[in-house]
């Protein structure tokens, strides 16, 4: 790591709902700046696991991204190669029970549906009326590990202290980014951690209630109006970040 700032403007994005969403114009506004500036770096930061992140690279619209969040900040990788960011994963792996333990565990609790996706270092279920949250937190608390609650339906199950703004936080440490050149896009509770880093933030036009609500307070998120793509491109002219969008 090089002691000078990386000067670029580093834009970290959920993907459903946010980067993969909006009017197709605004998607292939958003899209081409990316590829065609010299001054920007691209990373996802997502809920999905990485199996479900690649098949995006096969649509030639979709910019490639200097890195990728995934499992809800529980995995980061090379955009190029795929290979692990070591320094921090292994990190995150220390703090993980692993996924029998949590199965055993979280299983038995009333109301919660195991979602069998594709994921690492995090644990996903579905919620509903029936769920005894009462147990949830106190089996999370026995077990050492953190819940993220979101869209009215999802419980993710991931390592102490873990999450996408604090993995993002370790990736901008590690690369010696300028902070004052970060944006972080979102539009669900899940996102909320990418607010709370403190970086300049977007929530996009559609957000989950919830998170308008957490962030309302936050002076460093906008609100925008326009939903995905087209809210990520209304808050850069918001925070005049210096890049041609004509």
């Amino acid at each position: 790591m090089t002691e000078n700032k990386r000067n670029s403007l580093l834009l970290a994005t959920d993907l459903d709902g946010t980067f993969l969403a909006g009017d197709d114009e605004e998607k292939n506004k958003l899209y081409r700046l990316i590829s065609e500036s010299h001054h920007m770096d691209l990373v996802f930061v997502t809920g999905r696991g990485l199996q479900t992140v690649t098949p995006l690279f096969v649509l030639p619209e979709i910019p490639r991204p200097s890195y990728i969040i995934c499992d809800v900040g529980a995995t980061l990788v090379q955009g190029e190669t795929l290979e692990p960011v070591k320094e921090v994963v292994s990190e995150i792996e220390n703090l993980w029970p692993g996924p029998a333990k949590i199965y055993e565990v979280f299983s038995k609790i009333k109301g919660l549906t195991y979602q069998d996706v594709p994921m690492e270092r995090r644990s996903s279920y579905f919620y509903n009326s029936d769920t005894d949250f009462e147990e949830v937190h106190y089996k999370a608390g026995q077990l050492g590990v953190d819940l993220i609650i979101s869209h009215g339906k999802y419980i993710d199950v991931l390592p102490k202290g873990v999450n996408k703004g604090t993995t993002l936080q370790k990736l901008v440490n590690l690369l010696n980014v300028d902070t004052d050149n970060i944006l972080v896009a979102g539009d669900t509770l899940n996102d909320l951690s990418l607010f709370k880093t403190g970086y300049k933030g977007v929530a996009v036009g559609g957000s989950e209630p919830g998170l308008l609500e957490a962030t309302a307070k936050l002076e460093n998120v906008y609100h925008a109006q326009k939903t995905g793509t087209g809210g990520i491109l209304e808050a850069m002219g918001f925070y005049q970040l210096g890049i041609e969008l004509n």
